[in-house]
């Protein structure tokens, strides 16, 4: 069996598609004959799992992390369901399970933000967020509030918010329940809007039952 891709995402890497383009469930069965083909998966997505890690993590270990990523995806691309044409949140789901090695890394950064107000990845984290804030909410608050959060809650609260996923997509990707993903997601924005005086500082589309 050929070994999986490893290639370095780049910024025009993956994220638009052509028309001519097949769809990923139909690249993943290519691959399973013709193991190289998996490659043109990465080149459609890796920029913006990137993108994503760096906003969670910072900079130094996206590339090592999207990259463990792919080598589980092809690892597990027999496993995968051909019925799903968009192969986004199955890979979602496994970036999530890698950040998860990280998350001690993940939460230190945080609280070394809510210390300092100085970390790579509170730039990403205000380009999105720090402007539907009030001006009296800090970075440093919510890099706290984020560090208390959960896992689960973290993780859901980012993947609609940073990943733009549904909530059915976030389901899939966590291999939960949506009624989980609601309850995590009304929890997570909760604490969050606690921590910085009842605003709600991200804007995370409500999808009603």
């Amino acid at each position: 069996m050929a070994d999986p891709p490893t290639p370095v995402p780049t910024p025009t890497s993956g994220g638009v598609l052509r028309a001519d383009q097949r769809d990923d469930s139909s690249i993943i069965a290519t691959s399973l004959r013709a193991p190289e083909r998996f490659a043109e998966l990465f080149d459609r997505h890796a920029a913006e799992l990137h993108r994503y890690v760096v906003r969670r993590l910072g900079p130094e270990p996206a590339e090592d992390v999207v990259a463990e990523t792919f080598t589980r995806a092809f690892e597990k691309r027999h496993h995968y369901d051909l019925s799903r044409g968009e192969a986004l949140p199955w890979l979602y789901g496994i970036l999530t399970n890698v950040i998860g090695s990280h998350r001690r890394a993940e939460v230190r950064g945080y609280r070394a933000l809510a210390r300092t107000g100085e970390d790579p990845v509170a730039v990403a984290f205000d380009e999105q967020v720090v402007a539907r804030v009030s001006a009296s909410a800090t970075r440093k608050r919510i890099a706290d509030a984020l560090a208390r959060l959960g896992r689960g809650e973290r993780d859901v609260l980012l993947l609609i918010a940073w990943g733009d996923l549904t909530y059915e997509e976030t389901a899939q990707a966590l291999g939960v329940p949506i009624g989980t993903v609601r309850s995590r997601l009304s929890r997570a924005r909760r604490k969050v809007a606690k921590a910085l005086g009842g605003v709600n500082p991200i804007d995370v589309r409500e999808e009603t039952p």
